[in-house]
């Protein structure tokens, strides 16, 4: 059925060129299929029959033919909702296994984790077994996991079983022998939920036009009466369409119908609809607001900064004419190295001139997408899906407790549980991930509904019952102790599991293996009678709890079971909830009466790995994400975490998607969330909290196109990851200034609405064919899939704004994202794991242009370069309770690494094409000169390290960095430590830090920039130069005793060359102080003058390197021996070295007649 729609056509497009383009492609690689079956204990797969399980059918290959029976009397179909739920389950009790040369498979697993399973959405769920002998087929369930039983003697029979008696047995009971009463199992359904009244309550939705599965997604799109609404483009024209007839839009419109029954009064008035009247009566009121700096504040700090660069620039001038001609080698150094710290701070200073701050307004998203109206008469949540992706790679690094309560704050998020999913990226391919994974899903059954029945914040287990206050406090419900004292206990069992599931799969494995090496000898004995048996060996294999192979990583690596190759593996962990709430019951040790207890849905992923092929790291698993929910969920944002971030604010998911659906927010391509840390030591003595960054430098960026993508606490909208560019974006080049000469607009002929999907270049194009040039491309860009292809016009229209106004462009009708989601069948997830296998990328731009951005240590900054390089704008969102929580190293070398990285990135990006020297004309020109900054900052160490060491050189020397200490210098001095302190002070005004945070931040800024980031710059260049990669790692630990300190890392001192830098400078200055005290007493003449400004500058450097020295010095002194042999090192190689240059009176030989002055 032909449409006019221009998403239709869109799709029609992309599938065509992608099966013409991709044919070759597709004769190698076969359409993946799935195979129903059971993995044996020596490793074959069975195919799942029915009638005989322990056949061996599945190890021999036979011809796949398909039957096809019209239907007859006897041979009815079955209801289409009843089959894809009963397949739905068979869905989330499988394991997806597959990838490069691999058939897919669906593991059928009888059971996920050692420990019962209750809760209907979970995989392995406890559930009856059919009764009929030979079939060991689950039962049918509802919605609550309650058996389906459509006899009154209560005889257990599956659905194949059952349709069976009523087709061939006559409709007779196989227990009892009695007829059954009623042999429709829609009927037996809802008698059994006692769901009928209120779906017939609910307004029934047309049956689908399409017959596939992607059809039926985009029969949302679709419109009876589009071909009266044409454009004078010839395109289809939404906006005339939704404004200007009475039309319906799928389920809800922005308007009912005159003659409609939706849009009745509760009088029952005739049905008297919503009209475009009444839309422009209503009162339109905004999801967010700026709050603007006060005047009294940023006038001044702008005035500061105009002040302060006259001042600079006076004062260099001063300099260089003046020049120190008894020290000309030290006056050279100090002018190179003060114009490049003027240079730098203007790089990060002139983007904080426009700070605003942000607010939005949660009563105003309920009221919108949460409330009855014409436009959705039932009140369902309208607003869009959303997919959290959280990543983890090493479980020994990460520990799994800690990500499966990130899982959990996730499961217990407050937003819309059917729109809401969970992928757990395990990069590792680790069994103990997986099982700590399932252990989690088991627990939410109990902590979910225990957080929404009270209200529970953090809804992190593990940070709720470590809380220093009283977790009592405006808890007015009666049973809330007796609650919160069985779910703690419940959570202390958890715990026990989840740090036992080591040694549970270790035991667990070795029984197996020694199970069949009994085996495998008893074989070999029946084979060979009288010969001498030899022993057998048999790789040691990691087994699942249902007794068999892990198909991922095992715990002695082998073949196909190591960290770098393994099959790519999916498991639904937690299927999707129903479309209705489903309110709990009042049995067992919680009263869930008006609780929902449906979970979201929550899938492990882990992407293949193979010899020979580049994973990416963490860009790659999170393209995998991006692929695989694009199939199983399509939810039009994405909002990923780290494993050790969780969500702190159950609202934050809410407060992020009230920018995206607010008017204009169909041009924000991430909204980011600051990072907040705990476990940080009280006096944060390195900086981890990081607020001036998070609290100053973003607030700043906020007032520009928006912050930096920081790697967590993002929400993005998925069209943007996908490389399209922002509605409405400009077609023209601008000139040297587009203020005082802008080219004249070309008007184009693509409609308005069409450049949603557009795919131009790095800054746009002037030609009329880019919109269809870019959409034959669309399939070599990202892969084979037509599936994840015809997903993308889909993801693009949910999530738009609501069109609840004539003043927002590109939205969508209200009550339109209120239809249920589609039923998960095998062959979704079968082409999920296509999509995470690792041949997918080759040939695509899949980390060139498209999803997480490859080629950087720090991905994160050049993917979110890359949207505002296009275009896109983002937010920053600042909650007043934190939206999210993580941990920071607090040790110094862990700490000292980490900027290291950060740093190396920067560099990367300073050498490779994201440079912001080639950034796109869409770039605004201090958001140019803030990434910029990125990639040039480390470069400012060199700077750094020799003007820490010129107080001590001019105390060695006996001079200073000018000739005398007149007046103008002593003035220019003061007033740019004036203004730089008043500017700090202002700064601190308008982003609510303190000032002890401001000058931690100073501190660690020298102390990094004299060690880690000059390692990065080494790193960086011998890398682009020589093609050489350096890392430093850690070469010494100690560790400290007290283990019941929360602050015990702190102390630990681990040896790292990345100490040595600050080391020296320390140990100079000390030295060169106690040289010019020296010299100045004991010298005829005092040259009191030079004294005091090396003594200052040498204080200057060794106050901001006080923390660093702390942090050497451990816990009660007890420092590691390598710090003292270094310190002495240093401290003779200068006095031998300053003897050498300068020996004593009377004396040309080193030490000759030397005594101290």
């Amino acid at each position: 059925m032909a449409s006019n729609n221009h998403f239709t056509n869109s799709r029609s497009n992309l599938s065509t060129n992608s099966d013409a383009s991709e044919a070759a492609r597709n004769q190698q690689q076969q359409p993946p299929g799935v195979t129903f079956a059971r993995r044996t204990s020596s490793g074959r797969y069975v195919n799942y029959s029915r009638d005989d399980l322990d056949s061996e059918l599945g190890s021999v290959d036979f011809t796949n033919y398909t039957v096809h029976i019209p239907p007859t009397p006897d041979n009815q179909p079955m209801d289409p909702s009843i089959s894809q739920k009963v397949e739905e389950q068979y869905v989330s009790s499988s394991l997806f296994t597959g990838g490069f040369n691999s058939v897919t498979r669906a593991h059928l697993m009888d059971k996920v984790i050692d420990s019962e399973t209750s809760h209907p959405q979970m995989a392995g769920a406890k559930g009856s077994s059919c009764a009929i002998p030979g079939c060991d087929v689950k039962v049918m369930s509802d919605e609550r996991g309650q058996d389906l039983l459509p006899c009154e003697c209560d005889f257990k029979i599956c659905r194949d079983c059952f349709v069976d008696a009523v087709k061939t047995g006559g409709g007779i009971c196989p227990g009892c022998k009695e007829p059954y009463r009623n042999t429709d199992l829609t009927d037996l359904a809802e008698n059994n939920n006692g769901k009928g009244q209120q779906q017939q309550q609910r307004p029934m939705l047309p049956p689908p036009s399409g017959g596939s599965k992607m059809e039926r997604r985009l029969s949302l799109m679709k419109s009876t009466k589009s071909g009266l609404m044409r454009s004078q483009t010839g395109d289809f024209d939404h906006n005339r369409w939704l404004f200007e007839t009475s039309g319906t839009y799928g389920y809800g419109n922005a308007f009912w119908t005159k003659d409609g029954n939706f849009g009745s009064d509760k009088e029952g008035n005739g049905g008297h609809g919503m009209g475009p009247q009444d839309l422009m009566s209503r009162p339109w009121r905004p999801l967010t607001r700026k709050l603007q700096i006060p005047a009294a504040v940023i006038s001044p700090y702008r005035l500061l900064i105009f002040i302060r660069i006259v001042v600079l620039a006076l004062f260099l001038m001063w300099r260089i004419k003046h020049q120190n001609q008894d020290a000309i080698w030290l006056w050279g150094m100090s002018v190179v190295c003060e114009l490049w710290f003027a240079f730098s701070w203007l790089l990060d200073q002139l983007p904080k001139l426009c700070p605003i701050n942000r607010a939005t307004d949660l009563n105003v998203l309920k009221e919108k997408f949460e409330t009855p109206t014409p436009s959705n008469p039932t009140g369902k949540s309208d607003l869009p899906g959303l997919d959290m992706f959280v990543s983890t790679a090493d479980p020994e690094k990460e520990p799994p407790l800690v990500t499966s309560n990130t899982i959990l704050s996730i499961l217990a998020a407050d937003y819309p549980v059917e729109k809401l999913a969970c992928y757990v990226s395990d990069d590792g391919g680790a069994l103990l991930t997986f099982e700590a994974m399932a252990e989690a899903a088991s627990f939410a059954n109990i902590w979910v509904p225990f957080c929404r029945k009270h209200n529970i914040e953090p809804r992190n287990p593990d940070s709720y019952f470590s809380l220093k206050r009283d977790p009592y406090k405006n808890k007015v419900k009666a049973d809330f102790v007796k609650d919160r004292r069985r779910v703690k206990r419940e959570y202390d069992e958890f715990k026990v599991r989840i740090n036992g599931l080591p040694d549970s799969i270790r035991r667990r494995s070795d029984a197996y293996h020694a199970r069949e090496e009994i085996k495998a000898m008893k074989l070999q004995r029946q084979n060979r009678d009288d010969e001498i048996v030899e022993p057998v060996k048999i790789p040691k294999a990691t087994w699942m709890a249902d007794g068999t192979h892990w198909p991922g990583t095992w715990i002695n690596s082998s073949s196909d079971h190591s960290r770098s190759d393994h099959a790519g593996i999916i498991q639904v962990m937690l299927k999707p909830p129903s479309d209705e709430p489903l309110h709990g019951v009042s049995e067992g040790f919680l009263d869930l009466t008006d609780v929902d207890i449906r979970l979201p849905l929550l899938v492990y992923v882990s992407r293949e790995k193979r010899p020979g092929y580049d994973h990416n790291k963490k860009a790659g698993a999170m393209n995998a994400l991006v692929r695989a929910s694009a199939i199983m969920s399509n939810g039009p944002f994405i909002l990923n975490l780290d494993c050790d971030h969780y969500i702190y604010n159950s609202q934050a998911l809410r407060e992020g998607m009230c920018f995206m659906m607010d008017r204009g927010g169909d041009r924000l391509c991430y909204v980011q969330f600051p990072q907040r840390f705990e476990g940080i030591d009280p006096s944060d003595r390195y900086a981890n909290h990081n607020t001036v960054f998070f609290d100053v430098n973003m607030r700043a960026l906020d007032g520009l196109m928006g912050p930096v993508y920081v790697g967590t606490g993002c929400l993005f909208r998925r069209i943007a990851l996908y490389g399209f560019d922002p509605p409405r974006s400009k077609e023209h080049h601008p000139g040297f200034c587009s203020c005082c000469f802008p080219r004249k607009k070309k008007k184009s002929r693509v409609a308005e609405e069409n450049r949603s999907l557009r795919m131009g270049g790095g800054g746009g194009g002037d030609s009329d064919d880019d919109e269809e040039m870019s959409l034959s491309l669309v399939p070599k860009k990202f892969g084979n899939s037509t599936f994840l292809i015809d997903s993308i016009p889909v993801a693009e229209f949910q999530g738009r704004p609501l069109a609840d106004h004539p003043a927002v462009q590109n939205g969508r009708p209200p009550g339109a994202l209120t239809i249920p989601r589609e039923l998960l069948d095998a062959s979704t997830v079968a082409e999920a794991i296509a999509v995470i296998s690792c041949w997918y990328e080759d040939k695509t731009e899949w980390g060139l242009r498209i999803g997480w951005i490859y080629g950087s240590v720090t991905e994160d900054v050049v993917t979110g370069y890359r949207m505002h390089n296009r275009g896109w704008k983002s937010v920053y969102c600042v909650t007043k309770r934190d939206a999210f929580r993580g941990t920071a190293p607090i040790n110094l070398t862990d700490r000292l690494h980490q900027v290291l990285r950060w740093a190396t990135g920067s560099v990367e990006i300073f050498f490779s094409r994201n440079n912001a020297f080639l950034a796109s004309p869409r770039m605004k020109v201090l958001q140019r000169i803030a990434y910029l900054n990125v990639g040039i900052y480390p470069f400012t160490s060199i700077f750094l390290i020799v003007y820490c060491f010129l107080p001590a050189l001019s105390l060695f020397s006996g001079q200073f960095i000018v000739q005398t200490l007149n007046v103008t210098f002593l003035i220019y001095l003061l007033i740019i430590s004036i203004t730089l302190c008043l500017l700090a002070l202002l700064e601190i005004k308008w982003s609510g830090i303190s000032l002890e945070e401001w000058w931690r931040n100073e501190q660690f800024w020298l102390i990094g920039g004299t060690s880690a980031h000059l390692a990065a710059v080494i790193q960086g260049l011998l890398k682009v130069v020589a093609g050489i990669e350096i890392s430093f790692t850690l070469t010494s630990k100690s560790g400290g005793d007290d283990v019941d300190d929360e602050f015990a890392d702190l102390y630990v001192v681990k040896w790292t060359s990345l100490m040595i830098p600050p080391i020296t400078i320390m140990m100079v200055n000390l030295i060169a102080i106690a040289v010019g005290f020296s010299r100045t007493i004991y010298s005829v003449i005092p040259q009191w003058s030079k004294l005091i400004g090396g003594v200052f500058f040498s204080f200057w450097v060794l106050a901001h390197l006080y923390p660093f020295a702390k942090g050497l010095m451990g816990r009660r002194g007890k420092t590691p021996t390598i710090v003292y042999v270094w310190s002495g090192l240093v401290a003779i190689t200068i006095s031998l070295l300053w003897v050498a240059v300068n020996p004593p009176a009377g004396s040309t030989q080193i030490g000759g007649s030397f005594t101290f002055p």
